[in-house]
């Protein structure tokens, strides 16, 4: 049984939230929260095995609240909730370490889905609103310095590129020919050195860094 908590300030959302994921078998909604004090409240009390966290709300935001949350618990999954896929905070979010996004126009059907994969301990990015999510705010920054990164190997630093490209261990061992128990020990290593929690956050790193640069689109040709 998956434990949530949905934190929204606005009733209507929350409350189809509860009837979608209250229709699931394996999910339980254990607590509602209308602000992110009373999330980050309510989540020390129940210990949901993820956060449903609206982005924007009064008091203490959702960013504010999963800084908070996460202060007191690093290993807490949090997914944030949001109406626009390219907000500045959802990118502070993932920063902070929430372990990915959802828009509110998520269908029904992969909502439980989706939460289920980030109590497994999955990220919720894909690879192509990653790259857009970072590459906004990113291409015209410089890049940072980041600790643990002159530790990387050359084929550690191959393994991090391919994941800032949105392959999966199984995809990045085809890559590079290498087995799939390898490419997990590669990756283990990388957030290890890096101090992250999860793909995410590595990519981030990557490309703050630059390690790995924004894509352009082609110019057309006259």
């Amino acid at each position: 049984m998956t434990r949530i908590l949905i934190a929204d300030d606005e009733a209507l959302v929350r409350g189809g939230l509860r009837m979608i994921l209250g229709a699931q078998p394996d999910i339980d909604v254990v607590a509602e929260a209308v602000d992110g004090e009373e999330a980050a409240r309510l989540t020390a009390r129940y210990q949901p095995d993820v956060v449903l966290m609206d982005i924007h709300m009064p008091r203490l935001d959702g960013l504010a609240a999963t800084e908070r949350i996460l202060a007191d618990r690093p290993d807490r999954r949090i997914v944030m909730l949001t109406t626009f896929d390219l907000d500045e905070y959802v990118y502070r979010s993932l920063r902070a370490g929430a372990c990915g996004f959802l828009l509110k126009t998520t269908p029904p059907k992969d909502l439980a889905s989706a939460l289920h994969a980030a109590a497994r301990g999955d990220a919720l990015l894909s690879p192509g609103i990653t790259r857009r999510l970072i590459d906004h705010y990113t291409a015209t920054a410089p890049p940072v310095s980041v600790p643990g990164l002159a530790d990387l190997t050359g084929r550690e630093t191959e393994v991090l590129c391919l994941m800032a490209g949105g392959l999966s261990n199984r995809e990045i061992a085809q890559e590079l020919f290498l087995g799939e128990a390898t490419v997990k020990t590669h990756v283990n290593r990388i957030f290890a050195k890096l101090r992250v929690r999860d793909r995410v956050q590595a990519v981030v790193l990557a490309y703050e860094a630059g390690v790995v640069r924004p894509r352009r689109e082609p110019r057309s040709s006259p």
